[in-house]
């Protein structure tokens, strides 16, 4: 008899064991897989769906995250093809996350998963039908922008011009465009092109495919004015996240112009070993470090250092 409290307190130690152990398992319900790719098979298999973790419109947020992520794709990008980390990895954590594809052709897919094609003043209205939809669903009063690339203009867009200030918190901004990018000398090109009397004949050649890739030229109309009143709003915290390496955004400093209300992060610094560029970075573990902090500074996680290739992350 004096073996069966012995023996209890054994399998006492022995489930306490096993939940610690499993734990981490039941936290981390949903793979995540630091490629920036890795959403591409869940819109092959899934056309048009949502990746594990997004788009559950029973969730509510908690008091450690009160905000819902909204994530804005890139240029190309789309709620699956853009977000295969950040949905699962967001999930994860706690918060609940939203993704939506904007600016695409109405036309079957797979062209209707291709998104940030159109104008970005018919995109960003679309976003924020969505972010509103988000805001009724889940009771929030605010959500957070988790931004990449051209999404970054979308979700500034829409805080500036469509009365998103009152609706954001913070704007995350991977790898973002603020000052327009002059990629392989094209802002030089469209504006020797406007001297010469070209410049319609220009845009029609960059746009014939992608209408809002021109948007994103330094001194473009579109960049012009949005920051015609300066490139950030007051009411609203960033974070801009940026690699030296940026082929797309060139320079990379124009992601990092300076503001009050702004933090500036270059994932190389202090870490020799990153070698993401402009799609890479959106599947980096250290950039998502970066991120998670971002959205949550009262409890920051530690930043990896480790060799972080291009394109993929």
């Amino acid at each position: 008899m004096r073996r069966i409290p012995g023996f209890s307190l054994l399998l006492f130690v022995l489930a306490a064991l096993w939940i610690t152990a499993a734990s981490p398992a039941q936290a981390e319900q949903f793979p995540v897989d630091y490629n920036f790719f890795a959403g591409i098979p869940n819109e092959l298999t899934q056309p048009g769906g949502s990746l594990p973790g997004a788009n559950d419109w029973n969730c509510r947020p908690s008091a450690a995250h009160p905000n819902p992520v909204v994530l804005a794709h890139g240029t190309g990008g789309g709620a699956q093809t853009n977000w295969g980390v950040y949905a699962p990895l967001l999930a994860n954590q706690g918060y609940c996350v939203y993704a939506v594809t904007y600016g695409a052709y109405d036309l079957p897919w797979p062209i209707s998963a291709i998104g940030g094609m159109l104008p970005m003043e018919q995109s960003a209205p679309q976003f924020a039908a969505f972010v509103d939809r988000v805001l009724a669903a889940t009771g929030a009063r605010k959500v957070d922008i988790v931004g990449h690339s051209q999404g970054n203009f979308i979700g500034n867009y829409f805080v500036k011009r469509l009365g998103g200030a009152a609706k954001v918190d913070k704007l995350v901004a991977i790898a973002p465009p603020w000052l327009g990018s002059n990629v392989a000398g094209v802002a030089e090109i469209a504006a020797f092109s406007q001297r010469l009397g070209a410049g319609p004949a220009f845009d029609a050649l960059v746009g014939s495919l992608c209408q809002a890739c021109r948007q994103v030229f330094a001194g473009s109309d579109f960049v012009r004015a949005l920051n015609a009143d300066g490139v950030y709003h007051p009411a609203v915290t960033y974070t801009n996240i940026a690699t030296r390496l940026d082929e797309l955004v060139v320079p990379y400093t124009s992601g990092l112009v300076p503001g009050p209300n702004v933090t500036n992060i270059v994932v190389q610094d202090g870490c020799g070993e990153d070698f993401s560029e402009h799609a890479g970075i959106a599947g980096s573990p250290r950039a998502a470090a970066y991120v998670l902090n971002a959205l949550d500074p009262a409890h920051p996680q530690d930043v990896p250092c480790r060799f972080i290739p291009p394109f993929t992350g």
